[in-house]
C-alpha cells in the first residue's frame, strides 16, 4: 500500500481530565509521586478511532496486551486532534499526557508548539521516511487514508465527483466534520483544495455545498452511524475508522470524491504518535511507543484495526487486509504539503468559516 503522512483535529475543550485514577487538579502541581518513574500507568492523549465501544478495537487490544506484558496501566483520553494538542497546550505548568497521539497536520502543530520530545520507539526504522519526524518527535503507528462514506441502501452505489453532492436530494442528508476541529474535517479542506486546484475554486465550491450540510460536528466518528441508519445520505471519514464501523453497520460504504472527469484521489492521514515533553511517566511512555510499533502491535493493524501497518516489513494477509487493498484499488494517492498547510492552517480555516458562514 502507497505510505504517506497523517495527522488528526478537533475543537478545544475545558476541565480536568476524565481518568479512573486520581491525577492532580487542574492548575496545581504535579505530586513527586507522580513524577517518577515508579508509577505503574501511562496516560494516552488520542484522536478518536482505534478505540471501540464494544473493547474490540486495536487499542483495546494492544492495551490490554501492554499492561498484561509491563504491568503498565493505560489511562485513555480521547477527542479530536486539534482538541488533544489544545488540551496538551493548557496543561503546559501541570502536563499529565505522557504520549500524544493524532493526525496530520495537528502532530506538526503539537511539534511546533513544543508539546513533544525526542524518541524514536523501537521499531520506528522500519517506518517509512515520510511517516515520521526526521528528529524524532513523532512517528506513525498506523496508516490510514482520508475517505467518504455513504449509505448503501438508499443510495444504492456511491456518488463519484462532489459536483453531485451539490444536487437537492442531499439537502439536510449531507454532512462534514468541522475543519480546524476535527482532523477529518480538516481533510476535506485539504481534499477539496487539491481537486479543485487552490484555496479559493475550494471555498467557492464548499460556499455552494452548505446549503446541503447539515451543520457543524466537531466528532468525525459519530457521522457513520447516521449514515447507516439513513439520517445522512454521505459524511466524511478515513478508511481505518469507517471500516472498523462497517463490521456493524451493514449499510455503511466507502468512497473517494473526484472532480467531474477526474480520478478519484485520497491523502494518507496515518496517526502520529509522540512521546509529551515533559511527561509524567516517560519511561512508561518509550514503553508504550515501542510496543506500539512492535511487530505483534503491528501484526494486529488490519485484523483488528482496520488500518494499514506503519512498519513497512509488516505485511498481513488476513481477510481484512485483502479488502482494505480492494477499497484503494483505483484510487491516486497525493502528498499533500504539510509544511505550508501547518503554516497556513489558522488562514485556511478562517477562509472556510468566510465561505460558509459557519
Amino acid at each position: 500500500m502507497p505510505s504517506k503522512p497523517t495527522l488528526r483535529a478537533a475543537a478545544a475543550v475545558t476541565g480536568c481530565l476524565a481518568l479512573t485514577v486520581p491525577l492532580t487538579a487542574c492548575g496545581g502541581s504535579a505530586s513527586a509521586g507522580s513524577q517518577g518513574g515508579g508509577a505503574k500507568i501511562v496516560t494516552v492523549y488520542s484522536a478518536d478511532g482505534l478505540k471501540s465501544d464494544k473493547g474490540d478495537g486495536w487499542y483495546d487490544k494492544v492495551f490490554a496486551d501492554f499492561t498484561k506484558k509491563t504491568g503498565v496501566e493505560v489511562k485513555y483520553v480521547e477527542g479530536g486532534s486539534g482538541e488533544m494538542v489544545q488540551r496538551a497546550v493548557r496543561e503546559r505548568t501541570n502536563t499529565q499526557a505522557d504520549v500524544l497521539v493524532t493526525l496530520p497536520p495537528f502532530i506538526q502543530q503539537a511539534d511546533g508548539k513544543g508539546l513533544l520530545q525526542a524518541y524514536a520507539p523501537q521499531g520506528s526504522d522500519k517506518v517509512n521516511g515520510a511517516d515520521k519526524a526526521a528528529d524524532g518527535k513523532w512517528t506513525s503507528v498506523m496508516n490510514n487514508y482520508f475517505g467518504f462514506v455513504y449509505n448503501k441502501k438508499e443510495l444504492g452505489s456511491a456518488p463519484k465527483t462532489w459536483e453531485e453532492l451539490l444536487d437537492g436530494d442531499y439537502k439536510g442528508k449531507l454532512q462534514y466534520s468541522t475543519p480546524g476541529v476535527a482532523g477529518d474535517g480538516t481533510a476535506v479542506l485539504i481534499k477539496t483544495m487539491h481537486d479543485f486546484g487552490g484555496k479559493d475554486p475550494a471555498m467557492e465550491y464548499l460556499k455552494k455545498l452548505q446549503a446541503n450540510n447539515v451543520g457543524p460536528s466537531s466528532s468525525t466518528s459519530k457521522l457513520a452511524p447516521k449514515t447507516d441508519k439513513g439520517e445522512l445520505l454521505v459524511a466524511n471519514g478515513d478508511v481505518q475508522m469507517n471500516f472498523a464501523q462497517s463490521k456493524s453497520m451493514p449499510n455503511l460504504g466507502i468512497w473517494f470524491p473526484a472532480k467531474d472527469g477526474a480520478r478519484p484521489t485520497t491523502f494518507a492521514l496515518p496517526y502520529a504518535a509522540g512521546l509529551v515533553d515533559k511527561a509524567p511517566h516517560p519511561e512508561n511512555g518509550r514503553k508504550l511507543l515501542d510496543y506500539l510499533l512492535s511487530e505483534d502491535a503491528q501484526k494486529l493493524v488490519s485484523g483488528v484495526g482496520g488500518g494499514f501497518p506503519a512498519r513497512g516489513d509488516v505485511k498481513p494477509t488476513d481477510a481484512n487486509a485483502v479488502e482494505l487493498t480492494k477499497i484503494m484499488a483505483g484510487v491516486e494517492v497525493f502528498e499533500p504539503d504539510w509544511a505550508d498547510i501547518d503554516k497556513n492552517l489558522t488562514g485556511y480555516v478562517d477562509a472556510w468559516k468566510s465561505a460558509t458562514g459557519s
